[in-house]
């Protein structure tokens, strides 16, 4: 974390991945997100995995950071406490984050009316406002075609959410940008963006859409290649997998040199009459290569070879689960300062990452656990909305709003 974006307020209402990565990540910039949530959780409040608790760790790790306040979204009150939280004055305030718009209440028209410079981030499933998740978008695009083993028949979605990641941090630059134009023009704005759309977009990025529509083949599954060079993983002699990366000409010398097939690798380029030191060349001839070198990872545990990989500066790793690599990969513990070994209640302790980079005006400071729900209702309703006490605790009382603190003074009476 860092206080790089200190005294910006920034509200949320969302749910999955994206638009919470983006509230998450403006957090650890320093900026106070308040997210507002149904009384008993939103869409995603026991979302897997979960700790032995039952509590959810998906929640605690997208929400790390944030202000949370619980409110009864039915009722005309909590909907106009709602739209009092998103549009309180100050020249740092107005910006609210959501995938959840709701026509006639929670939308740039109406909320604008409160506050003429609000600006609004709005992350849709496709620009024609239909649902869509990652796990839509992907295989919708093409990806899981051109993804698993070589020859597989069968598409293969992937594990890890990406567009979801990207889109989330699309989310932050943009209110970043509307925010600065803001600044200097004294305007708000509706920002719109689609989790469809900024999938397409990475697919045009890449010369993914070109290659389509130029080259008569289309692409085919290459298992854990590489594409457009040489990477490839082996099986070593103790069971290991690993994947080594010959993509770039010092690379790819450098992988030669230390396994020692650097003759056998010429011999083969002048037997097919090619230049290997092309990486588009190595890409098509990536079986004779691996042929190449299996035989030296095949004869030796990773014990053999990785002082000297490592020495001679390679890229490459060993294949692990996530519970080896945590146990095995110090960039996953306190060693590395994006972690800080977090006691959170109901969850347990593990390293818990601030935000990734560094800023050489803003120290980095501790990364801060999320939010028990609704835990700083009070607070927000005090000094955003700017009630009394009475008024506060009428709220309670009649169920419109919630939070820990005030279940157990009830219970305790």
């Amino acid at each position: 974390m860092t206080n790089l974006l200190k005294g910006m307020r920034i509200v949320e209402g969302s749910a999955f991945v994206a638009v919470p990565l983006a509230g998450m990540t403006l957090a650890q910039m320093g900026a106070e997100v308040i997210r507002f949530d149904r009384i008993g959780g939103g869409l995603d409040a026991g979302r897997l995995p979960l700790a032995p608790s039952g509590q959810s760790l998906f929640w605690a790790g997208l929400n790390k950071g944030k202000k949370s306040i619980a409110v009864d979204m039915k009722s005309p009150e909590g909907r106009e406490l709602v739209t009092r939280i998103i549009t309180a004055p100050g020249p740092d305030a107005g910006m609210f984050l959501t995938n959840l718009r709701v026509r006639g209440w929670m939308d740039y028209e109406t909320l604008s009316q409160f506050r003429e410079d609000l600006i609004m981030v709005t992350l849709m499933g496709d620009r024609h406002g239909r649902p869509q998740v990652d796990y839509t978008v992907n295989p919708a695009l093409g990806i899981p075609d051109i993804t698993g083993p070589e020859g597989w028949p069968d598409p293969v979605a992937n594990a890890l959410p990406a567009w979801d990641c990207l889109a989330g941090n699309m989310v932050v630059s943009a209110l970043l940008a509307a925010e600065r134009h803001r600044l200097r023009h004294g305007v708000g704005q509706d920002v719109e963006l689609a989790l469809k759309d900024v999938a397409a977009a990475m697919l045009g990025h890449l010369g993914m859409i070109g290659d389509a529509v130029v080259n008569p083949t289309p692409r085919a599954k290459s298992g854990n290649a590489l594409y457009g060079a040489y990477g490839q993983d082996f099986l070593c002699a103790d069971g290991q997998r690993v994947m080594v990366i010959g993509l770039t000409d010092r690379q790819w010398r450098g992988l030669l040199k230390a396994t020692g097939t650097e003759q056998e690798m010429a011999a083969l380029a002048l037997r097919h009459g090619v230049d290997l030191m092309d990486e588009g060349v190595r890409w098509h001839m990536r079986a004779e290569i691996t042929a190449v070198l299996t035989p030296f990872f095949s004869t030796r545990s990773v014990a053999d070879f990785a002082p000297g990989f490592d020495a001679a500066g390679l890229t490459w790793s060993v294949f692990r689960s996530v519970k080896a690599a945590l146990r095995e990969d110090p960039d996953l513990s306190t060693d590395n300062p994006i972690f800080t070994q977090l006691e959170q209640p109901g969850l347990g302790a593990f390293p818990v990452p601030g935000y990734p980079g560094s800023f050489s005006a803003a120290p980095r400071t501790q990364p801060a656990a999320a939010p028990q729900l609704g835990a700083h209702t009070e607070e927000v309703l005090g000094d955003v909305v700017g009630l009394c006490d009475t008024e506060i605790a009428q709220l309670f009382d009649r169920g419109v709003v919630q939070s820990p603190r005030f279940c157990a003074k009830r219970a305790a009476a």
